[in-house]
Formats: C-alpha cells, structure tokens, sequence
C-alpha cells in the first residue's frame, strides 16, 4: 500500500512515542545532554524573546487553539463519523505536532535525574521524622507571622502588585545554596495568567507554558499564596519537571530571599503540606500539631481553601483526574500526590545540610 502524505504525520507521533519512551530509560543522557545541554538554550532563546512582553503570549496562543479546535468540531461535526478516517488522521496529525514541540521545547525534563539522587538524599521519612519537622515549621510559621502582624489573630496581608512579586522572586534564586546552584534563574518571563478564571475553576495555581517559556500564575487566588506559587513555576523554568522537585527548589528560594514576605508564604505553604501529610497517616494526627498555630495563620488558611471552594465544580474534578494521570504518564508514579512528596525531600535535605555542617 502507497504511504500518503496522510499517513506521515500520524506514523511519526508513534515513532516519536517510541523514541521518547526508549530516552527516558537513560535518565543520564537526557540530564547531559537535554537538560544542561540543549534546553538551556532553548530557555534562553525563549525567554529573552518573549519575557518582555507585558502579557502572556502563552494564554493567546491556548486561547486561539481552543477556538481554532471548536470552529474545526463545528464545522466537520455533520458526517464526522462518515468521515472518520480523515478526520482521525488529522487529529492524530495535530497530536504529532504538539508531541514534538512539548518534548523538544521542555517535556524532556520530565525524564532527567531525580534530584534526591543528585543530592544523595533519602525521600522517605519515619513518622517520628516528619512530626518533628511539623514542629520546626509551625515554630518558623508562627515567627514569621508574628514579625509581620505584630499580633498573633491578623491574618498577613501582602502590600505587593503582582509585578512586584513577580520582581522579587528573582532574589530568592541568586541565593540558591551551593548544591543546587544549577537552578540559579537568569531572564525573567514571569506573567498575571489571562486565564487566571479559568485557571481557579480547574484548580490550579499557575503553569508553565511548556511551548512559550512563561511562568503563569493564577492572580485571582489569595496573594499570600503567590510568592511561593511564583517560586515554584519558575524551577519548573529551569528545566524541572517534577512537581514535588518544583515545590522543593521553589521553597528553598522563596525562604533564602529577603523578603519577608517570601518566607512567610514558603513556610505555611510546608506547614499545610505537613499537617496533610500526618492526615495520610492517620486521620486526626494533625490536631495536636494544628493547636500550636497562631489564629492569623489559620485564618491564612480558610483564606485559601475558602477560595478554592469558591470555584469547585465538576470542572475541577475532571481536571484533577486529568493532571493526576498526566503525571503518572511522565515518570511521576504518585500522579497529583507527587505535589506533597517534597515534604520528604526537604526533610532529607534538612540532614544531608546538618551532616554537611
């Protein structure tokens, strides 16, 4: 049978399936040649394109896709099933595109070296671990709440634009510690998602936009979440896939900034992952630990899940069963649990830099 021009697309996303399945088994090579060698560049092209520019050129672009894709649907949607064939090939033609230029642009990273064995760190953790280092974060938490509010019942307030977050995210990351200078942070792309709306109905805080560069984050949500969600998008800027090694660098460089503001938002950001965490194990295993909680604190808190609440829907769900199989799909076993995961990572981290001293 004669190959049609048809078909090339469509055998190239199997080719390229293939391809991208056999390289995930050479982390080594992905790490030496992908991570620190061709999307470093890449990055750089990218950002110093488009960080200029004062919206989200990565929003335009989804936005003009989705209406392309419903004006398409709309317009083949009498005979679709007659003409199934063609139809297919063109989808699976689209598909073929996007796979390339996700994994050619960032989705290569997915399959790096994970950072705990980088670091030589352990990820696991006894519960007599992790207890302890609740306490730790509560006790900085509750200092940092109190430094700001100069009373134990306010809720923090940060007086910053986005822009200027935005700005002072940059801070945390030339502080990086010697060990993970490699994801020092260099030519700002930072942007107000324009999707933000649509961002809080399907749950998330921001996103990277693999195809542009930009970090996006969601300015609808309560601010003082914003610092730390900053942080995190942008480790994923510097060629991190995992969300779990995100959450761990974007914590490191939200806590070494000097922004007090930074550190507050990193620091209740761990502690409600820890206190999740000892939910897991046992339910009710966080009370005792969420007694010793300043009430501003708390408060921060019912800010932000009285927020999400606000938006939760069926839409929310579907994504979250989406993203979670997304994940597992990319070398993150735990799919949407791999988020908490950095808990571990920060608690090994804690020893390996204690051993180091």
């Amino acid at each position: 049978m004669k190959l049609q021009k048809t078909h090339i697309l469509p055998i190239l996303l199997i080719l390229q399936i293939t391809i991208v399945k056999a390289l995930a088994q050479f982390p080594e090579f992905i790490e030496e040649w992908y991570s620190k060698g061709l999307y470093p560049k890449i990055a750089f092209l990218s950002r110093n394109l488009l960080g200029w520019i004062p919206f989200s050129v990565g929003d335009l672009i989804y936005f003009i896709l989705i209406v392309s894709i419903l004006r398409w649907i709309l317009k083949n949607r009498k005979g679709f099933m007659k003409n199934w064939k063609i139809n297919g090939l063109t989808i699976l033609s689209w598909l073929s595109i996007l796979y390339f230029t996700f994994h050619f642009l960032w989705g290569m990273n997915y399959y790096r070296v994970p950072l705990n064995e980088k670091l030589n760190i352990e990820k696991e953790y006894s519960v007599e671990k992790l207890e302890a280092f609740t306490l730790k974060m509560i006790t900085k938490t509750n200092a940092l709440h109190l430094l700001i509010t100069q009373n134990d019942t306010l809720a923090v307030e940060i007086p910053y634009s986005d822009t200027e977050i935005f700005d002072l995210a940059l801070n945390g990351y030339q502080k990086l510690p010697e060990n993970l200078k490699e994801f020092q942070y260099k030519n700002k792309s930072i942007k107000g998602s324009l999707l933000s709306y649509p961002l809080s109905y399907m749950g998330f805080g921001g996103y990277l936009n693999p195809f542009t560069n930009e970090a996006q984050v969601n300015i609808l949500k309560p601010k003082f979440n914003s610092p730390m969600t900053t942080c995190h998008e942008m480790a994923h800027q510097t060629g991190i896939g995992s969300e779990s090694e995100c959450n761990f660098i974007g914590f490191i460089a939200a806590i070494k900034n000097e922004d007090i503001y930074f550190q507050y938002s990193a620091y209740n950001f761990i502690t409600r992952y820890c206190l999740g965490n000892l939910e897991r194990i046992e339910e009710g295993k966080s009370k005792l630990f969420f007694e010793k909680i300043n009430k501003g604190v708390v408060k921060n808190f019912e800010e932000n899940e009285a927020f999400w609440e606000s938006y939760h829907s069926p839409i929310d769900t579907f994504f979250e069963y989406f993203y979670d199989n997304f994940l597992k799909l990319n070398q993150q076993k735990d799919g949407l649990e791999s988020y908490s995961k950095f808990v571990g990572l920060m608690i090994g981290y804690e020893e390996l830099m204690i051993n180091e001293d």
